[in-house]
Order: structure tokens, then sequence, then C-alpha cells
């Protein structure tokens, strides 16, 4: 079984174009739909998985989820099937701007008011999905895709399941992304709608700080750390983050599911409520510039290669088949009772696949380099309403580095009244 190329045709209709992102087990292509003339995009299973049961049955449950929600803030799929050679394939809107993780690199941290209009956009199509009795279990900036006309969506449905069927067992296998996991996917306890808000105020406070709340000399090191330790106050990284932000990503990130906001309904108001006391202004998130997405777009479709050199169309190669695992996904062994995650776990904590990352401007399709964040050292200027004011800056690592929660020492210093309220 063939990889797919560009200038394939899959199923006979879908004519593959330049790659978006890679991964260990499948990639994404811009593609054009030929029977409606429209681009999508086409995801594809590297052939080495297309025999793995669980892999198609992740790939076959994100399209079947999808296909019951319906809103604006998601990313929709159009289509999904094998052909004749057994590849499986799914075909998803298009969104030509980039990845939230792409914006994050290329302008850093945010302010409130932008912060605020991504969540709104990501909160929504949790909503949507917790309407409906679905938890997402892997949101994260990877996930969330900007249009170039500022229009934000939640993708990946990959890891979705009914809130009523996330009981794992003990031989169960948690997936996710380690630095977004809640408690209760790392110990292997009931999901709910409150994981998804876990993760989503993970990702709050990602787009304040510019980096995550958990650092250690491994990925299980990091997921045990929020087993035991707070979310910290994002303003302990960046000064001028106001004191209702700190507590938005307080209550979504309380270690017990029961002392969050139930759903992301709950805290979609929440952050609405923040927004108008603060008196936050409109703001229309930007798109990355230098984004794979971009480059896929404005990069000429092929000719259909069955039409021009004699060679089989990939309807003969067949397409391929992902899981969410594409996305960075690590795969975690669930505790079992009576034993600790940390016994259970180090030999078997690994991604075998490897991330699926977008393919930055000059990066050769075919490198195995995957590009690493950037650190979060200033405020870069976000274009609208206004350039950010100078209070919006990050302290020095001598000024993050101390008590985890603010002092009353700190109501004395500059700017210390708004975060002590």
């Amino acid at each position: 079984m063939a990889q797919v190329f560009e200038g394939d045709v899959l199923d006979e209709r879908y004519l593959i174009g330049a790659t978006i992102a890679r991964g260990g087990m499948s990639t994404v292509y811009r593609a054009t739909d030929l029977r409606l003339d429209r681009p999508v995009a086409a995801k594809v299973m590297d052939p080495r998985y297309v025999d793995d049961a669980s892999f198609r049955a992740r790939f076959e449950r994100e399209a079947r989820a999808v296909a019951h929600l319906n809103d604006e803030s998601l990313v929709n799929v159009y289509d999904q099937g094998t052909d004749r050679a057994g590849h499986v394939f799914l075909i998803m809107e298009f969104v030509d701007g980039g990845t939230l993780r792409e914006l994050l690199r290329e302008r850093g941290p945010m302010p409130p008011h932008a912060a605020t209009a991504v969540m709104r956009s990501v909160l929504r199509a949790l909503s949507v999905a917790h309407s409906r009795g679905m938890v997402h279990r892997d949101v994260k900036p990877e996930n969330v895709l900007i249009s170039s006309t500022g229009k934000v969506k939640l993708a990946d449905f990959g890891l979705v399941r009914a809130a009523a069927d996330a009981k794992l067992t003990s031989n169960s296998v948690i997936v996710g992304t380690v630095a977004y996991l809640s408690p209760e996917q790392v110990t292997g306890h009931t999901i709910t709608p409150a994981s998804d808000v876990y993760s989503a105020g993970i990702l709050l406070f990602e787009l304040l700080t510019g980096s995550t709340p958990f650092t250690a000399d491994s990925s299980l090191g990091v997921a045990m750390k929020r087993l035991s330790e707070d979310v910290p106050p994002p303003s302990e990284l960046i000064d001028g983050v106001p004191a209702e932000f700190d507590e938005l990503v307080a209550t979504a990130c309380m270690r017990n599911p029961a002392d969050r906001f139930v759903d992301a309904v709950e805290f979609a108001e929440a952050l609405d409520d923040v927004a108008v006391e603060l008196a936050l202004p409109p703001f229309r998130v930007p798109a990355p510039t230098d984004s794979a997405a971009a480059q896929a777009a404005a990069s000429p479709m092929p000719t259909p290669r069955s039409q021009t050199s004699g060679l089989p169309s990939s309807g003969d190669f067949g397409t391929g088949n992902f899981g969410a695992g594409d996305f960075g996904t690590e795969v975690l062994p669930a505790a079992r009772e009576g034993q600790s995650f940390a016994e259970d776990a180090p030999n078997n904590f690994v991604d075998p696949a490897g991330p699926l990352v977008p393919m930055p401007t000059g990066f050769p399709a075919n490198s195995p380099t995957r590009p690493e964040p950037l650190p979060a050292r200033e405020y870069r200027e976000y274009p609208e309403p206004e350039p950010l004011p100078n209070t919006f800056a990050p302290r020095s690592p001598d000024q993050a580095a101390g008590p985890s929660r603010p002092t009353a020492a700190d109501a004395s210093e500059p700017g210390a009244a708004a975060r002590s309220g």
C-alpha cells in the first residue's frame, strides 16, 4: 500500500495538494473536491497503521461525532470513507489561516482582550459538544484553527467520548496531551465535561503567559504534578493580568472536578461576566502570517497525476487513516486501584508515532525536526483594537520565582491593587 503524493486523487474525487501537517501516523493535505470544486483538508493515515482497529475506530468516531454537531465554532467534516485500495480518509473543512499554536509562536502571549476572543469560540464549541453529552478530551492550541477572516474553530474530535461511557477500566489507557490533561484523566477516574473545562483553563493560562503551568524532566513528571500542585495565577508570570483572569484560571483548573465550572457553558458565562466588568473591547483574532495552511492555500494545485504521467491515481494507491495521536497526543496507562500511577506508567509512557506538526515556511516536508514553541519573553503587538500597553510585560525570572500565590506584601507593589481584588 503506497503513500499519497501531490497530484493523487483520493477516491476518484479529492485531488491532493500541498502538505499542511505531518505526524508519525498520518498526514494532513490541502486538497480540492473535484466534484464540488471547493478546497478541503484531507486527513490520510500512514499505511502502516491502516489495519490497527483502535486507530480506525478513533478516525471513524471523529467523523460520526462532528456529524452530530453543527456550529460555526467547529471544523466541519464533509466525508469519510475507504477507497478501493483500502485506505481510510477523512475530508474536512479547509481553514486557511493556521493553528493557534502557530499564532502563539509568531506573536507570543496574548493580552486579556485577545485571549477572551479565542476562548469564547473554544468554549462555544465545547458547549455544543457538552450539550450533546460529549467530552472532547484533547483541547490544546494545535486543535484550535484560525481562518484568514479571524474565525476561531475547534478541531480534532478523534478522542471524543460520551460522558456516560468515559469511565476507564483498569486495563484502559489514557489518551490525551500531557500538558493539558485533567487530574482525572491521569488517574483514570470518570471523565466529564469538567475535564474539558480543566484543559480549557490550561489553554487560557497559556494564552495569557505563553507557557503551560507545569514543567518536569519527563512527560510522566508533568502529568503527575497536576495531582499535587495547583495551577499558579497567570499574573505571577505576566504583570498586568487582571485578578479576574487569575480567578477564572483557578476555578477552571481546580484539582477536584466538583470545584470547577461544571461545563463549558458555565465557564463561558463567567468569562463574559469578566469581559463586561473589565470593559474588554471586541477583537478579531489574527491568523498567523507564516502558517502551513496559508502556504498550502497559496500554492497552485497540481494536475492530477493520472492525467499527465500514466501513473495510477490514488484510487489505486488508496488513502490513509489517522487517530488523534497525530496531534501531539501521549498515551498514559490508567492507574489501577491501590497502585500509584508512577508505578504503573514509566515503561509504557510513550507516544510511538510522535506529534502532527504544521510545516512552516522553508521547512522541508520530509524533515524530522519538530519546531519548539517560542519562550514567552514579551507581548508582541496584536493588531486590534490598539497596540498593547506597557503594563502587559512578563516579569523577569527573579520576579516570577517566589510563592505560588500572591502574598499580602504584593499589595504594596505597583499594579498589585488590581491583582489583589
